[in-house]
């Protein structure tokens, strides 16, 4: 046997500074043009194994128009990166590809110069969750670099990844060059013309990590209530808590989300007694405008939150009246119990998983059999038996089920802008009444106009209803109300969703891919871009797309689609079932 074959290599392990490229869109590329692509290709990676070279790296793998190499150190990895970018943004328009790239530090085995395992894998999965021409690290990588390198980075939460169990957290690279091909939450973002503030998520000093759901739902209605003041702009509760657990400079906060005042605290829970300590800083000067404690029992915790709201209120606008203030939070329900297991649910929804519904599923139930009047509770009930369906995780009587509660909150909540919204979403989607949906998600606007959440179901609502231009508006306006938002792909994929309806394929695509890059598990994306590849004719890439659909969720057909068919519209209803059908998917 040859020494040398592979069943005689030393396999070698050791901790790296990965580096994973490859060029977005190459095979559309090479499909147009091969020669001319190629001939980028090499001058491109003519350049590319300079700066690797200069940086101490090492290429290790490379395959058509992908590279993995490896350096001695994350330092050296990104910054190779950055310059990569940077020269390569500067060739010719016509003889420009553009590359993505992401960079980790994890275990490698090394086997004959080739690079192998898990920590492989995490590299090129950032380097897919990468926007063209800029750069996507991971969060051993991150944490080495961030006080040693002069760059910003944007945290893109949790990401679901192919082939992986446990979702990897990302950060996009924000340089001067890089700027303009980030996403949205990556630019900086200007001052709103009225008073505006971020909460972020308050420090759970119970001792308990199981309190943490309580603090986080406290929070998260002390923000309902801000955002309720109409003189206010208050960004998103999913925006906030992207800073969660993490040690952050408010000015920092304050540039990402483009707010002057940053709301920080603390809550501890012992048996009923509750204490809550919030300061209020101004983010652009660094001073502390108001700082206070607040006492009580856990009977009283709604009038503590409207406490503090009215502190804040007060502190930066002393003219806006006390009554405007106490009409922004109604009591949800009067037993504690009922509302206890309601903040416990909410973990759980914003999971976005199979598993975490069936939680919220359980967890309403409970809270409703407790207080049946608990509005709050019956609508997200109603929402996640409704959306359920779309991302095939329902029950079988799912759609009448919600139908039923939809209708009940619609009757019982005429001043609850979250519940109003989750009926609105579940009377367009699942029971088709598009004017009821309609009504309920403009009230829910008129009552909370700073919710990014209820202008991303209003995107939804208006698009189920025919009205793809409104969609597409208060989609924008969801985004920037929540500009560093885990769900951001919702709001993306329903823009994308709009330019199908309005067949705008190019248009359609490009969001529906943005989409499928922010949140790789949302079902509505994969057919945005089925839909606008076999609208322009790209066949073979749609089959390709319906395959990966099948991929994520197997049990999802065609007639299934057929069941649903939110679409006022028929015309499009119909154009939407024959691109799933031409691309594949199964009857």
């Amino acid at each position: 046997m040859n020494p040398m074959s592979p069943q005689k290599q030393k396999v070698e392990r050791r901790l790296a500074a990965l580096f994973a490229a490859d060029v977005a869109g190459y095979s559309r590329l090479m499909e147009a043009d091969e020669v001319g692509t190629l001939r980028t290709l090499a001058a491109h990676r003519a350049i590319m194994d300079g700066l690797i070279g200069e940086h101490g790296g090492r290429i290790a793998n490379t395959a058509g128009d992908s590279i993995l190499a490896e350096f001695p150190s994350a330092v050296d990895a990104i910054q190779c990166a950055v310059e990569i970018q940077e020269q390569l943004d500067h060739a010719p328009e016509g003889r420009r590809l553009q590359f993505r790239i992401g960079v980790h530090v994890g275990d490698v085995a090394v086997q004959g110069g080739d690079l192998l395992g898990d920590g492989v894998n995490v590299a090129a999965r950032l380097q897919e969750l990468a926007h063209p021409g800029c750069i996507c690290v991971s969060e051993a990588a991150y944490h080495s670099v961030r006080k040693l390198l002069p760059f910003a980075f944007s945290d893109m939460g949790p990401q679901k990844v192919k082939n992986m169990e446990e979702p990897v957290r990302a950060y996009a690279l924000k340089t001067r060059s890089l700027a303009p091909a980030l996403p949205e939450y990556a630019k900086p973002l200007p001052l709103p013309d009225k008073p505006s503030i971020a909460v972020l998520p308050f420090t759970n000093l119970s001792g308990d990590p199981q309190q943490e759901y309580f603090a986080d739902g406290l929070v998260e209605d002390i923000i309902t209530g801000l955002s309720r003041v109409k003189s206010f702009f208050v960004i998103a509760r999913n925006s906030s808590f992207t800073y969660k657990g993490r040690a952050v400079d408010v000015r920092q906060v304050s540039r990402e989300l483009g707010v002057q005042y940053v709301l920080e605290g603390s809550i501890r829970k012992a048996g009923t007694r509750v204490r809550i300590v919030g300061q209020l800083i101004d983010a652009i000067t660094g001073h502390h405008v108001w700082a206070d404690r607040f006492d009580g029992d856990m009977n009283d915790i709604f009038e503590l939150q409207d406490r503090i709201t009215e502190s804040v209120v007060g502190a930066v606008e002393p003219s806006i009246r006390l009554e405007e203030i106490r009409q922004a939070h109604n009591k949800p329900t009067d037993y504690v119990s009922a509302y206890d297991l309601y903040l416990r649910a909410l973990p759980c929804f914003y999971k976005m998983t199979q598993e975490g519904f069936a939680d919220v599923r359980k967890l309403t139930n409970e809270a409703l059999s407790i207080d049946p009047n608990f509005t709050l509770a019956k609508a997200l009930g109603a929402y996640i038996r409704s959306i359920s369906v779309s991302q095939c995780w329902h029950e079988p009587d799912d759609i009448r089920v919600a139908i039923r509660m939809a209708r009940e909150v619609m009757s019982e909540a005429r001043d609850d802008p979250t519940s109003l919204r989750f009926a609105a979403q579940v009377l367009a989607y699942s029971a088709k009444e598009y004017e009821a949906a309609l009504g309920a998600i403009e009230r829910s606007l008129y009552l909370n106009p700073n919710s990014a959440q209820s202008y991303t179901s209003s995107g939804w609502v208006n698009t189920h209803a025919s009205r793809p231009l409104v969609g597409i508006d208060h989609f924008h306006k969801a985004m920037r109300l929540s500009p560093v938002d885990p769900e951001k792909g919702i709001a993306l994929s329903g823009i994308g969703m709009c330019y199908l309806m309005l067949q705008h394929y190019e248009d359609a695509l490009k969001w529906g891919e943005d989409a499928l890059r922010e949140m790789p598990g949302y079902g509505s994306s994969y057919r945005v871009v089925i839909g606008a590849l076999v609208g322009l004719g790209r066949l073979d890439e749609a089959r390709k797309a319906a395959g990966r659909l099948m991929e994520a969720f197997p049990t999802y057909t065609l007639s299934l689609q057929r069941q649903i068919n939110p679409w006022r519209d028929q015309a499009f209803a119909q154009r939407y079932l024959d691109a799933l059908q031409i691309a594949g998917v199964p009857e």
